[in-house]
């Protein structure tokens, strides 16, 4: 240290701390063998806090403002060096400045996905990141927690502790609050907040104080995502068969629009015909969201009885109401398509049914045919 500096420290005799670094959480401030003047200015700017120590033992903790250094000002410095009248020499004490405003956007995230289990998609890997504030609230606590004796201490020596307390936490908290993946969107801010609660105290160990946290994304892994969309995909869409329709129509409109095709175009969209056709039947009704086509001869008919309608009834239906004589010849019937009612006998379908004649009894008389209509 040069003399002029050294005189100059001797006839004018400050205690403070500019901040340059705006990352810096603890700065120690200098001085020749760590000696400071009786009666010196101390000078704490605001969002600071100055702490002396003495053998490696906090003592005195200053917040923002100007002091001159004397024995009631240092009550506890003043009982660690035995100054019970006062003293009037210079003196040594380390101080160090404490940087109490918030350090904002430092980041979190989880290195590694974090396994849970999902009532809708069972087991998934999920990955979160967001960002979180803090700042000093005790300045002794977090030099003697932390900080040390170091000359200079930066957010970032602290920074990989508190994200993995955030990790750690955050995996605890969603795994307990068994919130469905398609739901976690909507929470963002209870989870940023419950997790800030919680960690809470294992930060204030520290002598640090989360203002903030907040969660801005969590995501599934890339191939969950793309089966996701698919699925999503697949609701928008609706009926498959009326798509797939759609779809054909716009294709034939586009190869009107291009008569430069050619007959490789012409077979392309040939074959894709084809192959819908395929996937539609293939898929059956369940998936297209209509039945079968009507089975040939299985028309149903309705039966006019005492003046009111019934049915419809179907063929084999139709069988046992005559042989249970219930339905005659001249009995009227309709079914869709017919321009009006008409009787059994003169429908193709029925008149096979009520024109039977019974067989032979063995042995016995032969039974009475059936009395033709007027019509016959």
């Amino acid at each position: 240290m040069s003399i002029w500096k050294r005189l100059r420290g001797e006839l004018i005799d400050i205690v403070e701390w500019t901040d340059e670094r705006p990352s810096t959480l603890v700065h120690k401030f200098t001085r020749d063998r760590n000696e400071i003047k009786y009666g010196a200015k101390l000078v704490v700017r605001p969002a600071q806090a100055a702490v002396f120590v003495n053998m490696g033992q906090v003592a005195d903790v200053f917040a923002p403002g100007m002091y001159t250094l004397e024995t009631k000002n240092l009550p506890i410095l003043s009982t660690l060096m035995g100054w019970k009248y006062g003293f009037e020499s210079p003196f040594k004490a380390e101080v160090y400045f404490v940087s109490t405003r918030q350090f904002t956007d430092l980041k979190w995230g989880t290195m590694n996905p974090v396994m849970l289990r999902d009532a809708e998609f069972g087991p998934v890997r999920l990955r979160a990141f967001g960002t979180y504030a803090m700042r000093c609230a005790d300045p002794g606590k977090l030099i003697e927690e932390v900080a040390g004796s170091d000359a200079h201490f930066s957010v970032d020596r602290i920074e990989e502790q508190l994200r993995n307390f955030i990790v750690s936490g955050f995996t605890d908290v969603l795994g307990e609050s068994r919130i469905p993946i398609l739901d976690l969107a909507a929470n963002y801010d209870e989870l940023g907040e419950f997790l800030a609660e919680r960690l809470g105290p294992r930060v204030n160990g520290y002598g640090l104080d989360l203002t903030s946290l907040l969660v801005e994304n969590i995501s599934l892994p890339p191939n969950v995502e793309e089966a996701l969309d698919k699925r999503s995909s697949m609701g928008v869409i609706g009926d498959l068969k009326r798509f797939t329709q759609y779809q054909t129509a716009e294709a034939i409109g586009d190869a009107a629009t291009n008569p430069g095709g050619g007959m490789g175009d012409a077979m392309g969209l040939g074959a894709g015909f084809a192959m819908a056709g395929q996937m539609a039947h293939a898929m059956g009704p369940g998936m297209t969201g209509q039945g079968p086509p009507p089975v040939p001869g299985s028309s149903k008919f309705w039966v006019a009885k005492e003046g009111q309608k019934t049915g419809p009834f179907g063929i084999d239906e139709l069988s046992a109401m005559a042989g249970r004589g219930e339905l005659m010849p001249d009995s009227l019937v309709w079914k869709d398509g017919m321009a009006s009612w008409v009787k059994a006998i003169e429908a193709p379908e029925v008149a096979s049914i009520v024109g039977r004649q019974p067989p032979p009894i063995p042995g016995g008389a032969t039974p009475p045919p059936v009395p033709p209509t007027s019509d016959s």
